[in-house]
């Protein structure tokens, strides 16, 4: 009989206690700064205290995926505990290669069954898709049945967010120089989405209360035309209050929308800067477990 496991990286901001509600296990993104490493969720108390040094280092951070080896030291921890599968749902393979790393590494472990998921988005798009497989294990669904749950609601997953200053994409590579050209002009802001995996530029506005607009008026074509239930995510680069009225102002508008809070944290927060806003949403997966 088999038993199955949900794994995640850090990237997802699934909250400390949904992690463990949903007995899901998490490796800690690397974040560097010349050639000194720090972890997500080990040396940073705060989002905040991360933002707050990231804005006077002389050296600018940088990412890395995790190494190969962490990844094999958990999946072999999971095969030692009883394990015989395990569903690694992790950052976008068009912005992070831990992915590929995942895949390749499940053509060499025997002792347990790698699915390496690749979830399209990051944040709290793939911290759905994580939990989302993690109650299907604990509702005694099989690996097929929950991938084939998983590709739904990745379908129907999207993001659009806003930078406040766009040259931390460049400088790290998430977006083209191009693109970046979008926000080259003063208090310009840029905004963006994922396609088929990787950050692109759609638009700019003047301030961020002019994205947060145009993020509803496109927001209530989708929930107008959406034959599903939705969810939707604020997530926010240090800028809690903010957040929280976008929330609020979501909520007020669309009651029949699952509306909630998450983060945009360091590992994210190296490529999209401080202040940093969006909305992340798609078909609630709560409604996917019921079907």
């Amino acid at each position: 009989m088999s038993k199955i496991a949900v794994l995640v990286d850090s990237s997802s901001y699934i909250s400390p206690e949904d992690l463990e509600a949903l007995n899901i296990k998490q490796i800690n993104n690397p974040i560097m700064m010349g050639t000194q490493v720090f972890h997500e969720n080990e040396d940073w108390q705060t989002p905040a205290e991360f933002y707050e040094m990231a804005r006077t280092a002389v050296t600018p951070f940088t990412t890395s995926q995790p190494e190969i080896g962490v990844f094999m030291t958990a999946f072999n921890e999971l095969a030692a505990a009883g394990y015989t599968d395990v569903i690694a749902v992790v950052l976008s393979s068009g912005i992070s290669g831990t992915y590929s790393s995942v895949q390749s590494l499940a053509q060499t472990m025997d002792n347990i069954k790698i699915h390496a998921w690749d979830s399209q988005i990051a944040a709290a798009g793939a911290g759905n898709q994580a939990k989302l497989a993690a109650e299907m294990v604990q509702a005694g669904h099989d690996v097929p049945e929950i991938l084939a749950a998983l590709t739904t609601l990745r379908g129907t997953t999207n993001v659009y967010f806003a930078v406040d200053d766009i040259r931390h994409l460049q400088r790290t590579g998430r977006i083209s120089g191009g693109q970046a050209t979008l926000g080259s002009l003063l208090n310009i802001k840029p905004m963006l989405t994922f396609e088929d995996g990787k950050i692109i530029a759609i638009g700019k506005e003047r301030a961020m209360k002019r994205a947060w607009k145009k993020m509803i008026a496109d927001f209530t074509a989708i929930h107008d035309a959406a034959t599903y239930p939705l969810r939707v995510a604020i997530v926010d680069g240090n800028h809690p209050d903010l957040a929280d009225s976008w929330a609020a102002e979501l909520q007020a508008a669309f009651p029949d929308v699952v509306v909630e809070r998450s983060i945009i944290g360091p590992y994210i927060g190296v490529h999209t800067g401080e202040k940093a806003m969006g909305m992340i949403w798609g078909q609630d997966y709560k409604s996917l477990l019921q079907s």
